[in-house]
């Protein structure tokens, strides 16, 4: 098998994580941001949270599903968030205009901190924009890139195929 640049691999792919590297570095990143909320004394702050804090901050209380699709990710993990957002004092129950629904918001906690978590995002936003000018194929393209790839045919069918192929022929 040949790896990225070509070259003959004989590990194992069991041996090996080909995308370990931007999975490193995304999570050294995002420790990074943590260590401003540690800097600044802030706890119980989850780098996870700013988001959906800061769109509480701009759209007053939210249920979870209207803040799931604000973040765009998936109604459970948005009720995981929202319920360790509460516990460390963040977020806090709203009323509804119904009452069939339940609703969260800013607690004081939250709104004291929503002027640094805007600070926070607004300056990281900057320096990943800085750090894509000084690299010559910006990572914003690759992802393009690479959606535009899997529009012709899934990751799904892929994996599939590839499953297939590693249970017949024992891919290594």
């Amino acid at each position: 098998m040949a790896d990225g640049d070509g070259q003959a691999d004989d590990r194992d792919l069991v041996d090996s994580s080909h995308w370990l590297p931007l999975f490193q570095m995304l999570n050294a990143m995002d420790q990074d941001i943590a260590s401003l909320y540690d800097d600044a004394g802030v706890t119980g702050l989850r780098t996870r949270f700013v988001g959906p804090l800061i769109k509480l901050g701009r759209h007053g209380s939210m249920t979870i599903k209207e803040l799931a699709t604000a973040v765009e990710v998936t109604h459970s993990a948005m009720s995981q968030t929202a319920a360790a957002m509460r516990a460390a004092g963040f977020v806090e129950g709203a009323e509804s205009g119904d009452g069939r629904t339940r609703c969260i918001q800013l607690s004081q906690r939250g709104r004291e901190l929503l002027p640094l978590l805007q600070a926070e995002w607004r300056a990281t936003e900057v320096t990943l924009r800085q750090l894509e000018a000084e690299i010559p194929y910006p990572l914003t393209q690759v992802v393009k890139d690479i959606n535009a790839v899997l529009a012709r045919r899934s990751f799904k069918q892929r994996l599939d195929d590839n499953l297939t192929r590693a249970l017949k022929e024992d891919l290594r």
